[in-house]
């Protein structure tokens, strides 16, 4: 992403020398559905970023413009409060955060834009929260650390985008390191950085650019049958809040009482847990083969216990495994349409790519998106 845009956009419009700053989207390598379970997940910063300008005014107004969209957006700062422009209140939900927490508001100016693919599942939206809470942070001086900005970019998106997300992406964004992963612990926030060398390979998505229907009811559907798991569970030790806390052992053991489609989600938030902690061993020795086996092994799961993937996913998903050169495949995110994530080898990338969009163009009549991703730093001052 180039900033000059951004600037030159900045400068035409509010005639003033802005702060820079740039946000990540993020990618998860293994832990899905884990984190509404208080468990592991592995996600990494990645380099399709959004930047902002952002400069104090001396109007009491807060002025935006998304470059991408070529709109702006105007509130005085008193009138603070959700809006019917979507965008705007991604902005205007940090805003309310540093209001809530005692800050003297003030006008603040903000372009921004980035080439973070939208609907892809990378977190654009966690990327804009955070970027505009850093840089409220510097221009308000307000000593505010990486988790309490997290933590305002989370309630932003809850209360005014109206989504009820885990902390994950936010997290992601905010924390990232250059060629790290990062396991963290969606309890206690807890976190440990993995260093991450691919050798001879990449890191492919694989958009499928479809977005079937049942996504947000199924997602609440597979959140409340993991909490009748728990209930059940909790009669034989009354230490287990959330399904991090139950061996699989105890789950064979009670099967006979839990129903099988329940047994099925339980089992597989267990087990992908178990992989979570299995893919940082694994990268602590340098093991990326492994990393790959296990990200396989997810989106069988995804797939067979949780039954949150869809033909397209499972497509691209058949396609990499049979490939020679892809060493771990999974769907990533919330399921039913977005992306795989791939490793494949680097000298083959081009030859894979073009046999995935060609197969699946010809079998789905849909053109698939695929990127090329690089692990970054989190958000930051450029």
């Amino acid at each position: 992403m180039n900033s000059n845009q951004i600037v030159k956009k900045f400068e035409e419009l509010f005639k003033n020398e802005p702060l820079l700053v740039r946000s990540p989207g993020r990618i998860n390598l293994i832990g899905e559905h884990t984190d509404y379970n208080d468990g592991f997940v592995f996600p990494a910063a990645i380099d399709k970023e959004i930047h902002f300008a952002v400069a104090k005014n001396k109007v009491n107004i807060f002025r935006f413009y998304a470059l991408d969209l070529h709109e702006s957006f105007e509130m005085k700062v008193e009138d603070l409060s959700k809006s019917d422009t979507s965008w705007a209140n991604y902005l205007l939900g940090v805003v309310a955060q540093y209001k809530k927490a005692g800050y003297e508001l003030e006008g603040v100016d903000c372009v921004f834009g980035g080439d973070i693919p939208l609907g892809a599942g990378l977190s654009s939206s966690a990327a804009i929260e955070n970027g505009f809470a850093f840089a409220l942070k510097e221009i308000l001086k307000a000593p505010v650390s990486k988790i309490q900005m997290i933590k305002m970019a989370q309630k932003a998106e809850h209360e005014y985008a109206g989504v009820m997300c885990g902390i994950m992406d936010q997290f992601a964004s905010m924390t990232g390191k250059k060629d790290h992963a990062i396991k963290l612990d969606c309890r206690s926030l807890d976190f440990e950085y993995a260093n991450i060398d691919l050798h001879d390979y990449v890191i492919l998505l694989v958009n499928t650019n479809v977005k079937h229907e049942l996504a947000s009811s199924e997602y609440n559907t597979r959140r409340a049958e993991c909490e009748t798991g728990v209930q059940i569970l909790q009669k034989y030790d009354n230490n287990i809040t959330a399904l991090r806390d139950v061996s699989l052992s105890l789950l064979q053991v009670h099967r006979e009482e839990i129903d099988p489609i329940v047994y099925k989600r339980c089992k597989f938030v267990i087990k992908e847990n178990l992989r979570v902690e299995d893919a940082f061993s694994a990268l602590e020795k340098n093991d990326i083969k492994t990393l790959g086996a296990l990200m396989f092994q997810s989106h069988e799961g995804l797939r067979d216990d949780y039954d949150v993937s869809c033909k397209e996913l499972d497509l691209l998903f058949d396609m990499a495994k049979r490939s020679d050169d892809v060493i771990g495949s999974r769907m990533m995110g919330g399921g039913f349409g977005g992306c795989t994530i791939n490793i494949v080898k680097k000298e083959k990338m081009n030859t894979f790519s073009e046999g995935i969009k060609k197969e699946y163009s010809m079998i789905t009549g849909i053109e698939p998106e695929i990127y090329s991703v690089k692990i970054t730093d989190g958000t930051g001052l450029i």
